[in-house]
């Protein structure tokens, strides 16, 4: 059983403060004004344009905060800030805070979007902002290069293939895959605009003759193949359920007899009550698109065995889900 909040846990949680103050910061671009010399507020403010005495109190709450350090009346990145907040640190991540930031507002209608089961946005930040849906995709890229690879060791490929990334943002999985599996190549199907990006990946990582980019609308256009294995990552929390029960019977039959395809997202739980921060995540699909939703993994299950596939398994708790074609299809 696990215990009971404190009063002042439960305060903590209702605390967004340090949150909003961190954003502020990040879309005020402080940090980087801070790079390579410590400054005084003045400078600070001069650097980017704002009022001295109250950025004042904006760099005293992020040295409390522990993003800041000071001395007298001077202000510096700590060493974490310098790495990750620093514009232009290689492992910059201010893009995905900058995502945070852009998508505040619609967080501030979730108690009208409870009330009345109305959503506020009619279109994703993506949309609205591609440049800024990029920038996002670049450093989950980054992120994602460290996870990929053993995702794809764990699905244990066999000889060449041909292997189907829908929705491939940065290629990020693609790109995996095919260092670990040297005889595969890969087709990348995802927006125009995304795929300006993945070129670039692509070709950093030197694999411009086995990944091919194909763009198009995955609901709407056909998928070429046939494919001997089609990955669906994080796309299907942007979809209603009749859209993704109509993508997997569409990727069903792009997929040669005996392909797989395998559903990778954030599913909750059977009682919708965990893991912990899908629970959260859900909220935030909620306010922040017009029709997505979290799902659980027999929902995934569901539209797989309707679609034809065989051998429908859960291959990881809450993370990923796997359908086998039947040879004789």
């Amino acid at each position: 059983m696990s215990r009971e909040l404190s009063l002042a846990e439960i305060f903590q949680l209702g605390y967004y403060w340090e949150t909003k103050i961190l954003l502020t910061a990040v879309k005020l671009d402080i940090f980087s004004a801070l790079d390579g010399k410590p400054k005084t507020a003045k400078e600070a403010a001069d650097r980017i344009a704002a009022h001295e005495p109250t950025l004042c109190l904006l760099l005293n709450a992020l040295v409390a905060m522990r993003l800041l350090m000071k001395e007298g009346n001077v202000y510096g990145n700590s060493s974490t800030a310098e790495k990750h907040l620093v514009r232009q640190s290689p492992q910059y991540i201010g893009h995905l805070l900058q995502l945070h930031h852009a998508e505040w507002n619609n967080w501030g209608k979730l108690e009208d979007t409870i009330r009345t089961g109305q959503r506020s946005v009619d279109r994703h930040v993506f949309e609205t902002n591609p440049e800024l849906g990029s920038n996002v995709l670049a450093v989950l890229h980054r992120i994602g290069q460290q996870s990929g690879p053993d995702f794809a060791k764990r699905l244990k490929l066999m000889g060449p293939g041909r292997m189907l990334d829908l929705g491939g943002g940065a290629g990020t999985n693609a790109i995996a895959f095919c260092q670990v599996y040297p005889e595969l190549t890969a087709t990348v199907f995802d927006l125009p605009a995304t795929l300006s990006l993945t070129e670039k990946t692509v070709k950093d990582a030197g694999l411009e003759s086995r990944i091919a980019l194909v763009p198009g609308d995955f609901n709407r256009d056909t998928l070429g193949g046939p494919y001997d294995v089609v990955l669906m990552s994080d796309i299907l929390h942007y979809q209603t359920f009749d859209t993704n029960a109509a993508l997997v019977s569409k990727v069903f039959t792009h997929l040669v007899p005996g392909g797989r395809l395998v559903i990778k997202d954030r599913f909750l739980d059977e009682a919708g009550t965990g893991p912990a921060w899908t629970t959260a995540f859900a909220v935030h699909i909620l306010v922040n698109t017009q029709q997505g939703s979290c799902y659980r993994t027999s929902d995934a299950i569901q539209w797989m065995t309707k679609a034809g596939f065989t051998s429908v398994a859960e291959l990881e708790k809450t993370a990923a889900v796997q359908g086998v074609k039947s040879r004789e299809a």
